[in-house]
C-alpha cells in the first residue's frame, strides 16, 4: 500500500506533451492538432465508438465502426433504422444488450433531444443504455469537460503510478481518486484519451515500456519494483458449463430455417438455430418440425462472461410443403451468416458439410 501523503509526480502536461507525438490514430478520434485548429469532435462518434469498445479490443471494433457510420452517418439515421437490420451489422461483435441499447438511446436522442446529445454529464446519464463511465467519457472527449474517465488502461495506470495494491474490483473507487487527483482542467479531452493510450501502448499489462514512458520518473510502482504485479485482481470463480442443441435445417430450394431469440436475455433479438434451453443439465430433444434428424457428431463450443457453452448439432433438409412450429424459412439468396451471433455462425459452419453429404 501507498504510505501516507505520498503522492507519485505526475505532470499532466508532460503526458499531453508526449499524447501531441504519439497519439493513436482512431477513426473516431480528432487529431491533437487538429482539435487544437477548432475541430470539434462528434458526440455521435463518440458515444458509439465507446459502446462498441466496451468489452471489446479497439482492433475488433475498427471495421464495425465504420460500416456503421458509413451506414448511419448520424444519430438520427440510426434512429430510423430497422432493430433486424443493427442487430445485423452488429453480429460477431459480442454482448448483444449493447446493441439494443444502442437503438434506444439513439431513438431518445433523435425524438426527444432533436438529434443532439446533451453536453452534462447529468444530461448524458439519463439516456439508456449510459452509464457512469460513457457518460464521462463523452463529456471530457466531446465537450472538453474536465470529467474523470477510468477505464481498464487507466486503472493500470493509476495502481502503477500510486504504487495501489488493492485488487479490483475492490480498487476502482480508490483507482477513480487517483484519477480525479491527476486530470487537468485545461484540454480534458485529450488527457483522458492520452492516459488510455499511454495504458494500450507503454503502461501494458506485461512488459510495461518504462524507459518511453513521460511519467516513469514519478511512478511510484517502478521505483519500488512493484508494476509487473499491478493492477492487483480478485481471482475470478471458475465458469460453469452449460448445454443445449442447436437445429440446423436447410429446404430443398436452399431457405434456412431461423428464429428470432427473445428481446431480453442473451442474444437477445439475434437471429439464430431453433434450439434448447441453455442449462447445465443434459439437454433434452426439442426440434422445431418432424424430420430425418442427422447427428454429425460436432459440438459447437463457445465461451461467454459468465459461462461456457457445449452445443450439440442436429441438421436435417426438408421438403418445401415442411411446416416448423416455431421460426420461418429464410431464402437462400436473403440469407446471410455473417449476421449471426458468432456461436450460431460456428454451429453453421459446421452444419454445412453434414448437410452436403445428405444433399
Amino acid at each position: 500500500m501507498r504510505e501516507a501523503g505520498l503522492l507519485p509526480h505526475a505532470d499532466p502536461e508532460a503526458l499531453l506533451a508526449w499524447y501531441d507525438r504519439h497519439a493513436r490514430v482512431m477513426p473516431w478520434r480528432v487529431a491533437p492538432e487538429a482539435r487544437r485548429a477548432g475541430v470539434r469532435p462528434d458526440p455521435y462518434r463518440i458515444w458509439l465508438s465507446e459502446v462498441m469498445l466496451q468489452q471489446t479490443t479497439v482492433a475488433a471494433v475498427r471495421a464495425y465502426f465504420m460500416r456503421f457510420t458509413e451506414r448511419w452517418p448520424t444519430v438520427s439515421d440510426l434512429a430510423a433504422a430497422e432493430d433486424a437490420e443493427v442487430m445485423a451489422e452488429w453480429a460477431g461483435l459480442g454482448y448483444y444488450a449493447r446493441a439494443r441499447n444502442l437503438l434506444k438511446c439513439a431513438r431518445v436522442v433523435a425524438r426527444d433531444h432533436g438529434g443532439q446529445f446533451p453536453q452534462t454529464r447529468a444530461g448524458l446519464l439519463e439516456l439508456p443504455g449510459i452509464g457512469p463511465y460513457t457518460a464521462a467519457a463523452i463529456s471530457a472527449i466531446a465537450y472538453d469537460l474536465p470529467e474523470v474517465v477510468v477505464d481498464g488502461n487507466v486503472e493500470r495506470v493509476m495502481a502503477r503510478l500510486f504504487d495501489i495494491h488493492t485488487p479490483l474490483p475492490a480498487a476502482k473507487p480508490e483507482l477513480t481518486k487517483a484519477a480525479a487527483a491527476l486530470t487537468p482542467e485545461r484540454r480534458p479531452g485529450d488527457y483522458a484519451q492520452a492516459v488510455m493510450d499511454l495504458g494500450a501502448t507503454i503502461c501494458t499489462p506485461r512488459g510495461p515500456v518504462c524507459g518511453l514512458c513521460p511519467w516513469s520518473q514519478g511512478c511510484l510502482a517502478r521505483a519500488r519494483g512493484t508494476m509487473a504485479g499491478l493492477p492487483r485482481k480478485t481471482p475470478k470463480a471458475q465458469k460453469p458449463v452449460r448445454q443445449g442443441i442447436a437445429y440446423v435445417v436447410r429446404r430443398t430450394d436452399g431457405a434456412w430455417l431461423l428464429e428470432t431469440r427473445a428481446e431480453t436475455g442473451l442474444l437477445g433479438g439475434m437471429l439464430g438455430w431453433p434450439g434448447t434451453e441453455w442449462r447445465e443439465a443434459a439437454a433434452q430433444e426439442a426440434a422445431p418440425l418432424d424430420a430425418q434428424w442427422l447427428d454429425p457428431g460436432a459440438e459447437v463450443r463457445h465461451t461467454f462472461t459468465h459461462f461456457h457453452l457445449r452445443l450439440a448439432l442436429r441438421v436435417a433438409q426438408v421438403p418445401l410443403g415442411a411446416v416448423p412450429n416455431r421460426g420461418a424459412f429464410v431464402a437462400h439468396q436473403a440469407f446471410r451468416p455473417a449476421a449471426l451471433p458468432t456461436v450460431m455462425r460456428k454451429a453453421f459452419d459446421l452444419a454445412q458439410g453434414a448437410l452436403d453429404t445428405i444433399g
